[in-house]
């Protein structure tokens, strides 16, 4: 009786890094819903040069997902194919140079902001109302609170596809209301922030207005944070109010009772329910008002129902 050859898992055909490579890689509980897939192949790389290299010895053909610290994003049930890079230790750093701010793009955008803080320096209080990394800040062009990241960016580092470094002023990053024209195959390494002198008090007193803020209007259960963009003229929330979404659930995934543009898992919900759940609360808004919400958390993967095909 023959005996079937075996394919070759994808980790096999690729290049051995300095950083650390995963096989089939849980990613669900490495996001803020904890639901999702694994991951083909994880990548953490050691630093900009190691991600550089292991960028340009990548084959052409497998596809490469970069995932930040997991708040703004849904992994779906059959998981990803592909390399998914995490930038961890090494990318996570911050400097103050004179009135600048230099930080990794896997640095926490509330450390950003608090490392301005603590050198009195103003304008980036914003971000600590934003539950992400600054890499992922740059995508989406991110903002809260009266600011985003397009107003205070001087330039931003990424690595493209084929390995090259590039340092981009932010003029060139076409910034729009959460969005950036950044070639998709850009992997965001580093920014370079602008702050202007400031009162450390009222520094510390608005940081503590945005928690605060933040404490009274959002749900701090297992979500993805703000799921959809607010249309031209409208408020999400306010749209999906009125159209009876508040509570709604669908499996274990259910609309937030405390704001309603917040999805949560409460407790066993897939990824295919949150989707679910997100698409039939877009459904809804639709018939109710005219008004196409559109998804503002990053949705990647196959649907359990594709898994292994």
């Amino acid at each position: 009786m023959a005996v079937a050859a075996s394919t070759p898992h994808l980790i096999d055909r690729l290049a051995r890094p300095r950083g650390r490579l995963t096989a089939d890689a849980a990613l669900g509980p490495q996001t803020w819903f904890r639901a999702g897939g694994p991951a083909e192949v994880l990548f953490r790389p050691a630093d900009v040069e190691d991600l550089a290299t292991f960028m340009a010895a990548l084959p052409s053909d497998v596809p490469v997902t970069v995932l930040g610290v997991g708040s703004n994003i849904l992994v779906r049930d059959g998981g990803v194919k592909g390399v998914v890079i995490r930038l961890l230790r090494g990318f996570t750093g911050i400097s103050v140079e004179g009135h600048e701010i230099v930080a990794g793009a896997g640095a926490l955008d509330l450390n950003v902001a608090l490392t301005a803080r603590g050198h009195a320096l103003a304008g980036l209080e914003f971000l600590s109302g934003i539950p992400g990394t600054i890499g992922g800040a740059l995508r989406m062009n991110a903002g809260a609170y009266e600011g985003d990241l397009s107003q205070v960016l001087v330039s931003a580092e990424a690595v493209d596809r084929a390995g090259k470094v590039h340092v981009i002023a932010a003029s060139a990053l076409g910034f729009s209301y959460r969005h950036s024209d950044a070639p998709p195959d850009w992997i965001f390494t580093a920014a370079r922030l602008r702050t202007t002198p400031g009162d450390q008090l009222a520094i510390a007193r608005r940081i503590a207005e945005i928690d605060a803020a933040r404490t009274d209007s959002q749900p701090r259960s297992r979500t993805g944070g703000s799921t959809f963009v607010n249309p031209p003229g409208h408020k999400a929330w306010q749209l999906i109010d009125q159209s009876g979404c508040r509570g709604l659930r669908v499996g274990a995934a259910q609309v937030s009772e405390k704001h309603c543009n917040f999805l949560i898992n409460l407790g066993e919900a897939t990824a295919g329910d949150i989707e679910g759940l997100g698409e039939e609360v877009r459904r809804r808004v639709l018939e109710k008002t005219g008004v196409q919400l559109e998804w503002e958390i990053r949705r990647i993967g196959e649907t359990a129902g594709r898994a292994g095909q």
